[in-house]
């Protein structure tokens, strides 16, 4: 079977992601390739990590769930209908609370755990 996604980036909450991307990007190699107040990305290794800024956020305490690890990962799909199809029949469902308008090609869905992940077409 054809494989419906392909992996666009994993998305990382944190407090400061200019400080949060810069430790990576040192420890890594990479490379920082965007960043403003509310997000840093960091190309590691062929992926691309971006840490978002979060109000209000607190760092997991692992290996307590008391506040659970927070991170979730986009995906690039060549059709989003499709996808979404293909992925609600494997057991994902969508959301009725979308946080952009389908029409700039980016859908937020559950896998069946119930954790968000987004699908966004290819430019």
């Amino acid at each position: 079977m054809a494989p419906v996604i392909a992996l666009a980036c994993i998305v990382i909450d944190c407090q400061d992601p200019a400080r949060v991307a810069a430790f990576y990007r040192d420890a890594s190699g990479g490379e920082i390739t965007h960043s403003d107040d509310d997000s840093a990305w960091v190309t590691m290794s062929g992926t691309t990590w971006v840490f978002r800024r979060v109000d209000g956020y607190r760092p997991p305490t692992w290996p307590s769930s008391k506040v659970p690890l927070r991170v979730h990962m986009d995906f690039f799909v060549d059709d989003l209908e499709a996808a979404e199809k293909q992925l609600q029949a494997y057991g994902a469902t969508t959301p009725e609370h979308q946080p952009k308008d389908r029409a700039l090609g980016l859908l937020v869905m559950l896998d069946p755990a119930g954790h968000p992940f987004c699908l966004a077409t290819r430019s």
